[in-house]
């Protein structure tokens, strides 16, 4: 399939709601309003094309970009051209199946996690805080716990958005699997007050760091 030919397969699919609702959300106009279900049978057809999901990044549109992060061939990503991209992205939606798709298992993820950490970018450093996230719920040795927690506790209230969201991750991971520091994470969550009042669907778990640590410890069957 052409990047012409991937256009027009996504624009086929355009839903006038879901392009209201991305441009609720912060997308710009650059869209087609494509359910993500939809951009995924795309994506199925086309199956793996590391140099048209390129194409289609260069493109800008956000459904293209998205289609683009379920064909591209993540470990040929250099670490130059990973950060180039993310310092790109527009749209949380984006983001969020970048880090899901792209970054999570890249083989380079180390390297950078820090450094998108502290970085001034809201797209970078909102990805290191998710690879942090990520480090502490599967294999936090090396990681000052403590230490994070008195950065989660200083830097989140002034955080942007699209960082808060990732840093409150953190912050829930370290409360849920471990329990020497689960205390001091539910004093921060509950000091900060971040995403209390969060509307949540009926069966979903709230991002109210203390409710989603309380929930996810009680499937663990541990004591709070």
């Amino acid at each position: 399939m052409t990047s012409k030919e991937a256009l027009s397969a996504l624009q086929a699919l355009s839903d006038e709601k879901i392009f209201a609702h991305d441009i609720k959300r912060g997308a710009d106009k650059n869209q087609f309003g494509v359910k993500l279900g939809d951009i995924r049978t795309v994506a199925n057809r086309i199956k793996s094309d590391h140099a048209l999901a390129l194409e289609l990044w260069k493109m800008k549109n956000v459904d293209a970009r998205l289609l683009a992060l379920l064909i591209i061939k993540p470990k040929s990503l250099t670490t130059t051209e990973l950060d180039e991209m993310l310092r790109s992205i527009n749209y949380v939606q984006v983001a969020e199946w970048f880090n899901s798709y792209i970054l999570k298992d890249h083989p380079q993820r180390e390297e950078m996690r820090e450094a998108w950490m502290d970085s001034d970018n809201v797209w970078t450093a909102r990805a290191g805080w998710s690879l942090m996230a990520g480090k502490v719920a599967r294999d936090a040795e090396g990681v000052d716990l403590k230490q994070l927690l008195n950065r989660i506790h200083k830097e989140m209230p002034t955080a942007p958005e699209e960082v808060q969201w990732t840093m409150n991750t953190t912050l829930a991971q370290i409360g849920i699997h471990f329990p020497e520091h689960r205390k001091r994470a539910l004093e921060i969550g509950e000091e900060l007050g971040i995403y209390r009042n969060y509307p949540v669907s009926k069966g979903c778990t709230s991002p109210f760091a203390p409710i989603w640590i309380w929930e996810m410890v009680k499937r663990r069957n541990e004591r709070v």
